[in-house]
């Protein structure tokens, strides 16, 4: 069959590479993609908010399956115009997408439901929000309610910083992301990603993974879309994957479909694991990034039959298969990222990166310009690492991140450290 992809990081890139593999995939498009996904497929020129021209690009190149990458798109309703348009799409569509859109709706969900969650109040105005924030004291989370590019969330060790956060959500920073805020308790733990697939009635577990949020090395500095992840997360237990499923996802897909808007897609379902088990976070509508370029390499099944499983409602008989080998990737960014950086800059000698051993580099934020690979984003590449253990998957990725040369780059130097320090 023909398939479209539709987004350009690196979480696409991975989608791509996974896709390319499966005997399934005829043809493989991708919009609008970046220099990686080239190498899985043919990048197309298609404004993805446009729903009526990715619509007709479907009926033109005769795609037998839409996978939306990114958040934004679905939050958009895509997967509700293509359905009209009896174009199979993997995705939820707009109403569940809102678990991810609206952290409000999430939180609502976890009251009607009893998913174990964080106590929390949304505010419409600053005033009241810094209010609540001075009776609460610290440390408390502080988020804006829409779709931050996850740079809306602050964890405040102190009420002047939890202030702050309030201010900058209602200054417009965020645009309509921030016409609400939603402040949590600190949940104290352990942080990890655990994904599932739904296909509205039945949840199939997948596999867990932590990212490092923070920019530099110790998990400090401001949060950003993640600087580098492994999996799987030893915090998560057999024991505490069963909790997340029968506590957690469950009750989710469950409540999502009494209420008459079924969840189809990937669940992505952040934790905190803390003495009392699994708490949810938050959650995100699609695979994360770069969570999914440290799940696929460990995927043993084939991604479009497990997609096309969760779209046409037949997960109940499907049990993915995993490898044994341990994944780790690091994020290679743009210097001043997450704040303004500079775009245009030469990477040089990415392909020798890619002949270590067990190493893929999956493209980001990358263009091509006359014949060379450029930085067009903050976060540019991801280098990842296979092996059996983390410790080797880790020196895999480090021996990959120094044969790339690209002076105005950086990389975190300590991914994996909690997983490596559970085990040494």
């Amino acid at each position: 069959m023909n398939i479209l992809l539709l987004g350009s990081g690196g979480r696409e890139h991975a989608l791509a590479w996974a896709i390319a593999k499966s005997p399934r995939a005829d043809k493989l498009f991708i919009a609008p993609g970046n220099p990686g996904t080239a190498q899985a497929g043919e990048n197309v020129v298609l404004d993805v908010t446009d729903h009526a021209a990715v619509i007709a690009f479907c009926r033109l190149h005769a795609i037998g399956l839409v996978v939306v990458g990114p958040e934004a798109p679905l939050v958009a309703g895509i997967v509700d115009d293509l359905a009209q348009a009896g174009i199979p799409a993997f995705g939820p569509r707009k109403a569940p997408a809102q678990l991810e859109g609206s952290k409000s709706f999430t939180k609502a969900l976890c009251d009607e439901f009893s998913i174990p969650t964080a106590a929390y109040a949304r505010f419409t105005a600053a005033e009241p929000a810094l209010a609540y924030v001075r009776e609460r004291g610290a440390p408390i989370v502080v988020k804006a309610d829409g779709l931050a590019a996850g740079k809306g969330v602050v964890v405040a060790e102190t009420t002047e910083q939890a202030e702050d956060a309030v201010r900058l959500v209602f200054s417009g920073q965020f645009g309509a992301a921030g016409a609400a805020v939603v402040i949590e308790d600190f949940l104290d733990g352990e942080e990890a990603s655990f994904f599932a697939l739904s296909d509205g009635e039945t949840a199939v577990a997948l596999a867990s993974a932590q990212d490092h949020k923070r920019v530099f090395d110790g998990d400090k500095g401001p949060n950003t879309g993640g600087m580098g992840a492994y999996s799987p997360a030893p915090v998560v237990t057999p024991a505490i994957a069963a909790r997340v499923m029968d506590e957690i996802v469950n009750p989710t897909v469950a409540g999502l479909k009494a209420r008459g808007t079924p969840y189809v897609g990937v669940l992505y379902a952040g934790l905190m694991i803390g003495k009392d088990g699994p708490k949810l976070i938050e959650y995100n509508a699609r695979f994360g990034d770069p969570e999914c370029q440290v799940l696929l390499p460990r995927l043993d099944s084939d991604i479009v039959d497990l997609m096309l499983a969760s779209v046409e409602g037949r997960l109940k008989d499907v049990q993915p298969k995993w490898r044994d080998d341990a994944a780790l990737s690091v994020v290679l960014a743009a210097d001043g990222y997450p704040g303004e950086v500079k775009k245009g800059t030469v990477i040089r000698n990415i392909d020798a990166a890619g002949e270590v051993e067990g190493v893929t580099v999956f493209h980001a934020g990358t263009r091509e310009r006359d014949g060379e690979i450029v930085a067009n984003g903050g976060r540019v590449l991801n280098v990842t690492a296979l092996a059996p253990t983390i410790e080797e998957a880790r020196a895999r990725a480090y021996e990959a991140v120094g044969r790339i040369d690209w002076p105005e780059g950086f990389s975190r130097s300590d991914i994996g450290w909690r997983a490596i320090g559970r085990v040494t």
